[in-house]
């Protein structure tokens, strides 16, 4: 195995630059899920792109909206508020969240264990992604972006502060830091009530069928299912996270309730 050409961009301008459309090329971010892999021969890129002189890193706010660059390292989130601080705390451990980023995170795939906590908790606060890949950049919703992340190199995320917003996930000793299943419920400033899961699916998934019946909890659970890819992994079957999934959507809208 040769090893890749490293690019190193000085500016946001040289990132997507050298990205171009994308293709056989490494984005290393923080570097804790591809750099393992990268060094274990699973993965065999021609070419690695290192961002951390890029100047995608930072959080601005202009009014009610919040923009995260996608440099930005886990930790630097705790003091966003629910449910992000949340979901952040939740992730792995202290290290991992002082050298994992946003856009790593948000791009994480789900191969032998779920990745990419955020994921569900973006798609809950209707944050957009601003991306750059094929066809030039564009900002969508975190639903569309994450099932053609593969080929998008992360600008930022941006998404307006949320009245309320809680985090319900599956607590389990021996997951070796893996979250197996979470829900993120958000009440947004005109009262709407969104939810997202994450470990339900090939990445972060938005639970519509739930959010139509928010104002039952308990109902709200069931009807969950109908929205998820269940499967099974290292960490949980799909046997136990169809169990498991309910509970948590109903404990989610429950905490959101208690905000109220």
């Amino acid at each position: 195995m040769e090893d890749p050409a490293v690019l190193i961009p000085t500016s946001v301008a040289e990132a997507i630059e050298s990205f171009g459309a994308g293709g056989d090329i490494a984005i290393i971010g923080g570097g804790t899920i591809l750099v393992p892999e990268i060094r274990l021969g699973h993965a065999r890129p021609s070419r690695a792109l290192m961002l951390h002189g890029a100047g995608l890193a930072g959080i601005s706010r202009e009014g009610t909206r919040t923009t995260i660059g996608a440099m930005t390292p886990l930790s630097a989130l705790s003091s966003l508020g629910e449910p992000i601080a949340a979901a952040v705390s939740n992730i792995a451990d202290l290290e991992i969240r002082g050298q994992g980023t946003v856009g790593g995170n948000l791009c994480a795939q789900n191969t032998d264990a779920p990745r990419g906590d955020l994921q569900g908790v973006l798609i809950a606060l209707g944050a957009t992604v601003r991306s750059v890949g094929a066809g030039g950049e564009r900002s969508e919703p975190a639903e569309t972006f994450l099932p053609g992340r593969a080929d998008r190199l992360v600008l930022d995320v941006s998404f307006d502060a949320p009245a309320a917003g809680a985090y319900a996930y599956l607590d389990r000793a021996h997951t070796h830091e893996y979250t197996a299943l979470a829900v993120t419920a958000v009440r947004t400033a005109d009262g709407t009530i969104r939810l997202g899961a994450n470990g339900a699916g090939p990445h972060g998934l938005r639970l519509p069928s739930a959010e139509a019946a928010a104002a039952d909890p308990s109902a709200a659970g069931v009807a969950a299912l109908a929205d998820v890819q269940l499967f099974d992994d290292a960490i949980a079957s799909a046997w136990y996270r169809e169990k498991t999934l309910p509970v948590l959507v109903r404990r989610a809208l429950e905490q959101l309730k208690e905000t109220a």
